[in-house]
């Protein structure tokens, strides 16, 4: 028998690791404030509110943990009380401490670069409070002594996660040209079997950027996705807020031997229409 694995904030990319972990002999359980229903086979529902520790109640001994929650709102407090408040209240709720405990943080920990490449070496500075968040929280988890292991996510796309396709179908976007603005992405499925292969790596370092093979000049990849949908090309427009300008890297994490299904985005977009 496999050990048990928790998932921590079981939404869209927690139940895709959930399907992962079942696939190769786990038992796995799965938190949610309002399960929904019957559970996928091979997954047992945990009903349980992260941010009330007194929801957190006869939970499991499990050797992993998958925390990849998702904060009621966008905002400042929101996110402390799920990623810092949160993720202490799950480790002391827990009976034994894990072995393994995998965050999935955030690439909104690095802040401006100027274009210039990103990798796990690279400071953090974060712009804005949700990486600023998450960092404290990654740090907390880095002396819990749970095996903490960040995985900062770049932007996710995939199944049900079509918006900016949408958006310029319908004329509704617009892009810096000409400046080397990149984008950096990951497809959900990649996203999800970082989170597995990082959890069950003997000896993990303690971050990895999850992100697709090929940074793209945004301008590139907009025109490119608006074809594809069958938009017009975008005009001339600001940069997304919030991101700043970088090539983030994903070499730690493919020297530990993990490959993306989808290693450029425009791939991972053409397949979903």
């Amino acid at each position: 028998m496999h050990a048990a694995v928790l998932i921590a904030g079981a939404g869209d990319v927690g139940m895709r690791v959930a399907g992962r972990f079942v696939a190769l002999g786990h038992p796995v359980f799965a938190l949610r404030r309002h399960p929904p229903g019957a559970a996928p086979a091979g997954v047992t529902w945990l009903r349980g509110d992260l941010t009330e520790p007194g929801s957190l109640t006869g939970l499991p001994a499990v050797a992993t943990v998958i925390y990849a929650p998702t904060p009621a709102s966008r905002d400042e407090g929101a996110y402390r009380s799920v990623f810092v408040h949160g993720l202490r209240h799950l480790i002391q709720a827990l009976p034994t401490a894990p072995t393994r405990t995998v965050f999935a943080s955030s690439t909104a920990v690095y802040g401006e670069q100027g274009g210039g490449w990103v990798d796990e070496d690279t400071p953090p500075d974060p712009p804005g409070f949700n990486g600023r968040v998450l960092l404290e929280a990654e740090r907390w988890l880095g002396l819990a002594g749970v095996g903490g292991v960040a995985v900062r996510l770049a932007g996710l796309y995939g199944p049900g996660r079509t918006q900016l396709l949408d958006r310029l179908r319908e004329g509704n976007a617009s892009v810096p040209r000409g400046r080397g603005i990149y984008a950096n992405r990951i497809h959900v499925e990649d996203a999800a079997a970082a989170l597995v292969h990082v959890a069950r790596l003997a000896e993990p370092a303690p971050v990895y950027i999850g992100v697709d093979d090929t940074p793209v000049p945004i301008d590139v990849l907009y025109d490119y996705l608006a074809t594809l949908a069958g938009g017009p090309v975008p005009p001339e427009g600001p940069p997304p807020a919030g991101v700043g300008n970088k090539r983030l890297s994903n070499a730690r994490l493919r020297a530990s031997g993990f490959r993306c299904a989808w290693p450029d985005a425009r791939q991972g977009y053409a397949a979903l229409v």
